[in-house]
């Protein structure tokens, strides 16, 4: 029996729901050696942080370096801040109003003279530039994420520069990417870019800051953020007037090498020196065009202190080619790590990224809620990739609709070990009711079954590599779980 007709949209897993539509299409390339490249400019780097005036020699070196990539035959995209900043200018405002509908406004007045600065620096180029404006709940919906994914696709194949911003208009608190440095890291996911680049006003990660520690050193390469949090200091808040600081930054390049994608941060005075990175880059990293899924390999290194087991910063093992890789006798401090270019720091993409579906379930959905399982499911979902059955429900927090994603946390021992990520075929309520049940039940409590499945394997991914060790369940965590995430077909 199924629910009664409603307005609703079917459960994502469904075959409605399930068309051949939902695969992005690929950004192709005319030669193989080209990359996609996006660029992300933060408000310190486009506006003077007390005057407000346009940082003109900046944005002149970023157009002209931009026209010289996409003379070579890469595709960029540029992810801007600095409408707000704009906006301060042309009202003569002192300060970033402290109200979300104040600083909107003043957003609103920035945004067209800012998009009227790049258009007249590209235009001594005769390079078009398009706008897009983007908010989290574009994104939420499978549909407009794919239609956004094509729009980028026509723009850069018409040879056109995608500027993209945040819609600060109509963004709501709650429905915020929180800053452009995670707008830019989603940004590079739709676009399966290479390389993002974040531009700042330091050249740099360091052990601490640099600004008031004198002994703070360069980490040049990273290869898994969650370890380098643990390895350095990175409390330093953003600029007066961006939202943004390092923290932002290893969030986004978290993302963004979730999704494939090499990500360098590195000072926007030295933005004219991205193509010579990029050719000292050029020789590890691979163009990910022709590959027949949205999110693919990227090959790691293969020189210096890279090789081999891929070390972790502190010495922790991860997985290469999905096999846990053997610890290293002498694992380095982060600031020792054989460097991969002469400036910036790179954050190296997965060798196993996760797959188009799941990298939008986990980066693009917004969290409703929270499902409890009992030790039993949760170590069916991480050993056996397992679909979520109310049998093994115990708990249900917060109040969600289906369709909508949810966190999903294992009960063990009195502790909540998170699994993952799942959109929910029922709401908040429903699941409350059949909770403990059987799928067989379902029709008699509820009057429906929509699905046997609370959540479908396919629209779980996990979040958590350290869950499989957390559960007791035997084999390596982070194989295990982003080996399941970047499987063929999700």
């Amino acid at each position: 029996m199924k629910r009664p007709a409603s307005s609703k949209t079917p459960p994502p897993n469904s075959p409605s729901a399930r068309l051949a539509s939902d695969v992005p299409a690929r950004v192709s390339s005319p030669h193989p050696a080209h990359y996609t490249i996006v660029f992300k400019v933060g408000t310190s780097s486009i506006v003077d942080e007390k005057t407000h005036r346009p940082r003109l020699a900046t944005l002149s070196q970023l157009a002209e370096t931009v026209v010289k990539l996409k003379d070579a035959g890469h595709r960029v995209v540029v992810v801007s801040s600095g409408a707000v900043g704009t906006g301060l200018r042309r009202l003569g405002l002192e300060k970033r109003p402290k109200g979300l509908s104040g600083k909107q406004a003043v957003a609103a007045v920035g945004q067209g003279r800012l998009m009227a600065l790049y258009d007249d620096l590209f235009g001594h180029f005769d390079q078009p530039i398009g706008q897009i404006l983007l908010t989290r709940m574009d994104l939420a919906d499978r549909s407009q994420y794919l239609n956004a994914t094509t729009t980028f696709r026509e723009l850069l194949s018409m040879g056109v520069v995608p500027i993209v911003n945040e819609n600060d208009t109509i963004s709501t608190t709650e429905l915020r990417f929180g800053d452009n440095d995670t707008l830019s890291a989603i940004t590079a996911g739709m676009v399966s870019a290479d390389f993002l680049f974040i531009l700042t006003d330091v050249d740099a990660l360091y052990t601490d800051n640099p600004r008031t520690n004198p002994n703070a050193k360069r980490v040049a390469v990273v290869e898994n953020v969650g370890e380098v949090r643990r390895q350095v200091t990175v409390s330093a808040p953003g600029s007066a007037l961006g939202t943004g600081g390092m923290v932002t930054k290893l969030i986004a390049a978290e993302l963004a090498t979730a999704a494939g994608c090499t990500t360098i941060v590195c000072s926007s005075e030295r933005i004219t020196e991205v193509p010579r990175i990029i050719d000292e880059l050029a020789g590890t990293i691979k163009p990910r065009f022709g590959s027949t899924h949205h999110h693919h390999s990227t090959s790691p290194p293969t020189t210096g202190s890279l090789s081999g087991s891929a070390t972790h910063l502190d010495g922790v093992p991860s997985a290469v080619n999905g096999r846990p890789a053997k610890p290293s006798s002498t694992p380095s401090p982060p600031s020792e790590r054989a460097p991969l270019t002469s400036m910036g720091t790179v954050f190296l993409a997965r060798s196993q990224p996760t797959a188009d579906r799941k990298w939008w379930i986990q980066f693009g959905l917004a969290t409703s809620g929270t499902i409890v399982v009992d030790a039993g499911a949760a170590r069916a979902i991480v050993r056996h990739h397992s679909s979520l059955f109310a049998a093994g429900i115990v708990g249900v927090e917060g109040s969600f609709g289906s369709g909508q994603a949810v966190r999903v946390v294992g009960a063990v021992e009195g502790n909540h070990v998170e699994l993952g990520k799942g959109i929910v075929n029922y709401t908040a309520a429903e699941i409350a009711r059949v909770k403990g049940c059987k799928s067989s039940e379902l029709v008699e409590i509820l009057g429906f079954m929509d699905s046997e499945y609370i959540i479908n394997r396919d629209n779980f991914v996990f979040t958590n590599p350290d869950a499989v060790s957390e559960l007791g369940v035997r084999g390596s965590a982070t194989s295990t779980a982003v080996a399941l995430n970047a499987k063929d077909g999700e």
